[in-house]
């Protein structure tokens, strides 16, 4: 889908975790808010979509499925944002990526423009769950953005109220979207 230059770009986000008091999902929403001028930025809810069973994929996907993978399909790009549970990333995003990736190698993943970021306590910043995300959409043909780390360490500092509020970790965030935008845009450039 063609896109005017400088016109604001649907992406959508992903949050690896179904916690009310997220920080994942404090990321993508304090990104929806303070990027708006450049994406508009909807949150896909991961919380009803099943485990993954290839018995109930094709005739019998689940509706929740059907929706998230057209959700992807209509975006311009991803934002995924998860926490570091056990070294890797969480099981509720690597089970949405097991649903969207699917049928192989014609998914709604596949050319998808995504920014990875990874949030911890830690000081690591949720750098090896960052790096499985990593293989997982590469392995999906997804064309995660190349660029310095979003790895945000400390996050349960950084969140104050529902938000990020850490500003140089914010500028970080922002400055990766616009190289999802651009890759974005050379997408639908050379469609």
């Amino acid at each position: 889908m063609a896109r005017e230059p400088g016109s604001i770009i649907p992406v959508l986000g992903l949050s690896g975790s179904l916690r009310k008091g997220s920080y994942s999902t404090a990321v993508l929403r304090t990104l929806a808010e303070r990027a708006n001028a450049l994406i508009t930025l909807r949150v896909f809810a991961l919380d009803d979509v099943p485990l993954y069973n290839q018995d109930f994929d094709g005739d019998s996907t689940p509706s929740v499925v059907r929706d998230l993978r057209a959700a992807v399909r209509d975006s311009a790009g991803l934002i995924v944002c998860s926490p570091e549970y056990n070294f890797g990333m969480s099981r509720v995003l690597k089970n949405a990526v097991d649903w969207i990736s699917r049928p192989a190698f014609k998914s709604a993943l596949k050319n998808k423009p995504v920014l990875l970021i990874s949030c911890s306590p830690a000081y690591t910043g949720g750098a090896r769950a960052h790096a499985q995300m990593r293989e997982t959409f590469s392995a999906c043909l997804a064309r995660v953005i190349s660029r310095p780390q979003v790895a945000i360490a400390s996050v349960n500092d950084k969140i104050v109220e529902g938000r990020l509020r850490d500003e140089n970790t914010l500028s970080l965030a922002i400055d990766a979207v616009r190289d999802l935008i651009s890759e974005a845009r050379q997408l639908a450039q050379d469609m």
